[in-house]
């Protein structure tokens, strides 16, 4: 009988879904013996997964069965690096027998959602009889029809492996030189002078071509335009920039984050919000894109045109927001850093305890970004934030120091300043509030 080689996750896994839309939860194991391994019988294959050897596969063994299997099944559900690693070895070693499956409300990384993908209904992780038998009825005759489809490798390089024509590697050569060089212009302007940064930007903007001939390209120019931003006013260059795209680059869901907080930075709050809440609707949630969306509800729940009772609906939506975002990935500070200060705002029963717990998060998240290494101009703001949300000037004067020797752009120093004072407020002791307050002002005055 031929064999069939599964690509999945095991075990209980999170799934980071929106809760509209998938369980928080996945049994991957259930998922196998319920749903796949009946599945795999039907079309006529052996089933097979590593964790099924009495031993654990070696590396070698592992790229032994995902070369030799009849066919491969990858489950692309979850972002699952092993998963995405053994999907490339398959695809570059075989022609064909490579099917990629994912549940109906999953979204794919970039490079795999271009893919195309088997879809199954999986309303719940556990795998009840009736959702096994659901997904089995919508997988297999898609995996027949797909089994024979031929992998991405082999389809877009003529003649790979052995038989590639050399003068499309020239051809490659010069794109990759020609890539290089690109990258070394973005490069050059962040290694420039703060003060020259965005003029900088635009030049060379106006030197690839406006709009660029490639996404990366429209992409990468419109990171670094960003980055460069030092005024509220620049945003309305991003803005611009945006705008002259054409439809097939301003339609992506990274550019449209952009716009969206481009849009907000030059005050049109209601606007950014209505385009993210689209952008959630067409691809999902992040933590980024909640935590955006959060933000733009805290400025309107301090803006003093507003009614108390406008502000307090804002209070609470951003709460919302950035507790969703926490959820998603307890790794990415970027909500759960702006939370205590919030929970301290509106003040109810248990806040304060909300507060604390979610500080002892926000720390250990900055510090395991930290050991890792991980490059992010917002770690040590965030840090900063923490250090005055648990009232420590001490370590809030030596964080403050570090921000300010980085030379953050001006807005990014507004935005930090704006949190900053509002911790402040909610400070009892007068001592520390002082010597808080006194921090704030080295701050501006830097």
């Amino acid at each position: 009988m031929p064999s069939c080689f599964m690509i999945m996750p095991y075990g209980r896994k999170a799934t980071q879904a929106d809760p509209k839309l998938g369980p928080a939860e996945i049994d991957f194991n259930a998922l196998w013996d319920r749903a796949y391994v009946p599945a795999i019988k039907a079309l006529g294959y052996e089933p097979v997964r590593a964790d099924q050897d009495t031993s654990a596969l070696i590396v070698s063994e592992m790229l032994e069965r995902i070369y030799f299997a009849d066919l491969v099944l990858a489950d692309m559900t979850i972002p699952n690096g092993n998963v995405y690693y053994e999907v490339g070895i398959r695809h570059a070693s075989q022609k064909t027998g490579c099917v990629l499956l994912a549940a109906d409300w999953s979204k794919q990384l970039f490079d795999v959602v271009q893919l195309r993908t088997v879809r199954y209904p999986l309303p719940e992780g556990e795998i009840t009889a009736a959702t096994a038998a659901a997904m089995q009825a919508a997988i297999k005759e898609p995996i027949r029809a797909l089994s024979d489809g031929i992998s991405p490798m082999h389809q877009s390089i003529p003649g790979y492996p052995d038989k590639v024509d050399p003068r499309k590697a020239t051809v490659m050569r010069g794109q990759l030189a020609e890539q290089a060089a690109f990258q070394t212009k973005i490069r050059a302007v962040r290694a420039a002078p703060a003060a020259e940064r965005m003029k900088r930007a635009q030049a060379l903007i106006a030197a690839e071509g406006n709009p660029p001939a490639t996404y990366a390209k429209a992409l990468a120019l419109l990171l670094l335009l960003r980055d460069c931003v030092d005024t509220t006013a620049d945003w309305n260059v991003v803005l611009d920039y945006i705008k002259n795209l054409p439809d097939r680059f301003a339609n992506e869901p990274e550019v449209q984050e952009n716009r969206a907080f481009a849009a907000a930075q030059v005050g049109n709050e209601i606007e950014a919000i209505a385009e993210i809440e689209t952008l959630i609707d067409l691809a999902g949630p992040t933590p980024e894109r909640l935590g955006l969306m959060g933000g733009r509800y805290k400025r309107l729940a301090r803006a003093t045109a507003a009614s108390a009772a406008e502000r307090n609906q804002s209070l609470v939506k951003a709460i919302g927001c950035y507790e969703r975002g926490m959820e998603l990935d307890l790794n990415a500070y970027y909500c759960s850093g702006n939370l205590p200060r919030l929970y301290r705002t509106r003040g109810s029963a248990g806040d304060e305890e909300r507060a604390q717990s979610t500080l002892r998060l926000v720390i250990a998240s900055c510090e395991r970004a930290r050991r890792m290494q991980i490059a992010d101009e917002w770690l040590r703001p965030t840090l900063l934030a923490a250090a005055f949300d648990l009232g420590e000037p001490d370590k809030a004067d030596e964080l403050a120091d570090a921000v300010i020797a980085e030379g953050q752009a001006r807005w990014k120093v507004s935005a930090m300043l704006s949190d900053l004072e509002n911790t402040v407020s909610h400070v009892d002791d007068p001592a520390r509030r002082a010597r808080l307050s006194a921090i704030i002002d080295k701050i501006k005055t830097a």
